[in-house]
């Protein structure tokens, strides 16, 4: 599994919602689901991430929090696809950014294929879309959706403001009534 050739670090930071995921176990039963990643130390490559995420039913279940620490690899910093994610002292996982466009989703790898992030930067993402990065990465990345799950995004004002998140990133037509 590749990692894409480049990938704007910079541009890459911000808030990113989990739209679909091939979970780990902290993301089996999860909704509202979000990301948020903060570079701290461009030259050595240092990023923050702030997860968080409702335990099980959206808005209703416990709120749970999985801070991580990012670096990128390679020699570039501003620009690389190569990540380790650290979810537990000692521990830095394979991070592989396998496509993104940075305004509007990207697509996470894990070398085994056994887990796979699908993102966006809004809790919706326009159907065809996600259908088409799933059939990418059937096709181009040789995974088997099996046990691939929809992320429930459910938000309300109330929400929003609870989590300190913003109406560019949840506009005002994606709460629920």
């Amino acid at each position: 599994l590749k990692a894409i050739a480049s990938c704007d670090t910079a541009k890459f930071m911000g808030t990113w919602f989990v739209i679909g995921v091939k979970p780990t176990v902290f993301e089996k039963t999860c909704s509202n689901a979000v990301e948020n990643y903060t570079l701290t130390d461009a030259k050595k490559g240092h990023i923050n991430i702030d997860f968080q995420y409702n335990k099980n039913v959206p808005i209703e279940s416990p709120i749970k929090a999985l801070p991580q620490q990012g670096w990128v690899q390679g020699s570039d910093k501003s620009n690389s696809g190569e990540w380790k994610v650290s979810p537990f002292p000692l521990v830095k996982l394979p991070y592989l950014i396998l496509d993104t466009d940075y305004d509007n989703y990207c697509v996470i790898g894990y070398p085994s294929r056994d887990y796979v992030w699908i993102m966006g930067r809004t809790p919706q993402m326009k159907k065809d879309l996600y259908e088409k990065l799933k059939t990418d990465l059937v096709e181009k990345h040789q995974y088997s959706l099996e046990g691939l799950r929809d992320v429930p995004q459910v938000w309300t004002e109330a929400e929003r403001k609870k989590r300190g998140l913003t109406i560019k990133e949840i506009p005002d037509t994606m709460l629920a009534a």
